[in-house]
């Protein structure tokens, strides 16, 4: 069972983020949460919390399983551009440059990596058949 955690309008480029999400897509979340804590980019303060909102979703929909069993590990993460605010900033001769601040979308997806009893006995009874 999966659980989702978005987080929307992150004040950082996505392509910033994109650098953090990369480092954590496909792992454990104890060894997510743990590369994440160390990581000296401002965004990756934010892809912690969202990663810990994503556990406690997790938790929230599976209350009769504990973490440690479901040994869950983080499905998928995408980080999708954001709202743009557009200012003008003083250039040389009287002209203006655009400045871009960029924001960005994150979602984050995590599951469980050990297999449900249901399925555990579907497959032992497909085998010894």
């Amino acid at each position: 069972m999966e659980a989702v955690a978005k987080l929307k309008n992150v004040p950082s480029s996505p392509r910033k983020m994109r650098l953090i999400a990369d480092l954590i897509r496909g792992q454990r979340v104890s060894r997510a949460l743990g590369i994440l804590k160390y990581q000296p980019q401002q965004g990756a303060d934010v892809l912690q919390k969202v990663l810990l909102s994503a556990v406690a979703n997790w938790q929230q929909k599976n209350t009769d399983t504990s973490i440690e069993d479901a040994d869950l590990y983080v499905k998928t993460i995408f980080v999708d551009g954001g709202p743009m605010l557009k200012r003008l900033r003083p250039a040389p001769q009287g002209r203006g440059h655009r400045i871009r601040k960029r924001s960005n979308h994150i979602t984050l997806v995590v599951d469980s990596a050990a297999m449900p009893e249901e399925l555990v006995e579907a497959t032992q009874t497909e085998v010894n058949e």
